[in-house]
């Protein structure tokens, strides 16, 4: 599944190295992948915030905006970012600490010579996108699939 660059996103990457650039398009690719592949994250809206490229479960809330670029102006590192009051980077550190970096309570930092960590970022990206299902209990329900009711 390959989706059109919006410019905005394509503007905002203009001057990085292409070694960057492919990687952020790479990430926001899996970022559109785990939102399709699960029906109560719903379209994303992607958009730019703080001159960045953004993703907003706007029409489900479901989840927190997650921004992808380059960290710290390094080319070297980029790095996807989660609201700073959510739970999830100390979640992600419980889950991944021998395999991820983190910055912070905001983000994971990836390093561009090193290969993505597909399954690890999945799974991130979708506690992230089904952030304010998890109280509910939704975000089990949708991952399981429809409940059978008892005959």
């Amino acid at each position: 599944m390959t989706d059109k660059i919006p410019q905005q996103t394509l503007a905002a990457w203009n001057d990085f190295p292409d070694a960057l650039a492919e990687r952020l398009i790479a990430l926001r690719q899996l970022v559109l992948e785990v939102a399709g592949g699960n029906p109560a994250i719903g379209p994303l809206e992607e958009t730019l915030k703080w001159g960045e490229p953004a993703f907003l479960t706007s029409v489900t809330g479901a989840g927190t905006t997650i921004r992808i670029n380059r960290h710290k102006k390094r080319d070297d590192q980029y790095a996807f970012y989660v609201h700073c009051q959510t739970d999830l980077v100390e979640r992600y550190r419980q889950l991944y600490r021998d395999r991820l970096n983190f910055d912070g309570n905001r983000a994971v930092v990836l390093d561009v010579k090193d290969e993505l960590p597909v399954e690890a970022i999945r799974h991130c990206l979708a506690m992230a996108l089904t952030y304010h299902l998890r109280d509910s209990g939704q975000a089990a329900r949708s991952r399981a699939g429809p409940v059978n009711p008892r005959p």
